[in-house]
């Protein structure tokens, strides 16, 4: 009886020590880095750490996490998030190919506000600088004698111009990607509603982008000038949300191989805004589909 009892004590030990070894195994298998984002496509990212450049598979498993409050809480973000230029943590493990496959994503929002700048920041910071060598001109025809005022907004234009070159240097390292395919789809004043033409357009551009490798669709909303500024910021963000979850929900276009919705406002009017004709051209939509240009060409 006492030799049975000892080796049921015995056996039990064993596999204890066997569950804490597996447990042990399963924990190093586990992976977590940190890095910018400079480059995406809609099955992986890359990531630049400190000591090298890596490649980053992500799936419709993966978690894309914001921390909230003292990070203890987090909010689940959409992929559309994980854009160039952004600093995140990488949580994952190995697949059979080697690959790193991350199951969660986490980022603060001054890091997302940081990369958000970067990509929209750019046009503003050139019509700023184009507007100041305008005006240092007409300073040189009419305050000619006033050359210390005339020198310092000159130093601040080439202050200005070398920020300029910075930030395009690097928008232009973060977007190597070639356009594939666009359309532009049109809105009533004061509608987000998607025309039946339109989304027939829509779906030929899905489906056409579907034979592309790791392709985005980038999607811009616009709206043209009548109402207040507010009002057409948030109608050009509806608007191209509008078109986003069109394109997921009945194009059948994973969440993943969108990038974040750009709302321009009024920006950039592709007509004039004297007119219903123009008026009608800039309450619009742009959609790209667009492809690194390391996998262009590239069929699935």
């Amino acid at each position: 009886m006492r030799n049975f009892r000892r080796r049921a004590i015995a056996t039990t030990v064993l596999v204890g020590w066997l569950m804490l070894g597996t447990s042990h195994a399963g924990d190093t298998d586990k992976i977590k880095v940190q890095g910018l984002i400079t480059s995406r496509t809609g099955d992986s990212l890359t990531l630049k750490t400190s000591d090298a450049s890596l490649t980053i598979v992500i799936t419709d498993d993966t978690k894309v996490q914001q921390p909230k409050g003292l990070g203890l809480r987090k909010t689940q973000m959409s992929f559309a998030a994980l854009i160039p230029g952004l600093k995140v943590t990488v949580e994952g493990a190995h697949n059979e190919q080697s690959q790193l496959v991350a199951k969660k994503i986490t980022f603060s929002g001054d890091d997302l506000k940081t990369a958000e700048a970067i990509q929209a920041g750019l046009v503003p910071t050139q019509q700023a600088v184009a507007t100041n060598q305008q005006n240092i001109e007409a300073n040189k025809v009419q305050i000619a004698s006033n050359r210390e005022r005339i020198g310092n907004s000159e130093q601040a234009i080439s202050q200005n111009q070398q920020d300029i070159q910075e930030v395009s240097q690097r928008f232009s390292d973060l977007t190597e990607f070639d356009t594939k395919g666009e359309a532009t789809i049109y809105f009533a004043s004061g509608s987000t509603k998607i025309s039946p033409k339109d989304q027939a357009a829509l779906k030929d551009l899905a489906k056409n982008a579907s034979g592309l490798t790791g392709y985005l669709v980038e999607v811009k909303g616009y709206a043209d000038s009548s109402g207040n500024a507010a009002l057409n910021q948030r109608l050009s963000m509806d608007r191209a949300q509008e078109v986003v979850a069109f394109l997921m929900q009945n194009c059948s276009v994973p969440a993943r191989r969108v990038v974040a919705p750009g709302a321009m406002g009024t920006a950039d009017p592709a007509a004039t805004n004297e007119t219903a004709q123009g008026r009608s051209e800039n309450r619009r939509v742009e959609v790209k589909v667009l492809v690194n240009r390391g996998l262009a060409g590239g069929m699935n």
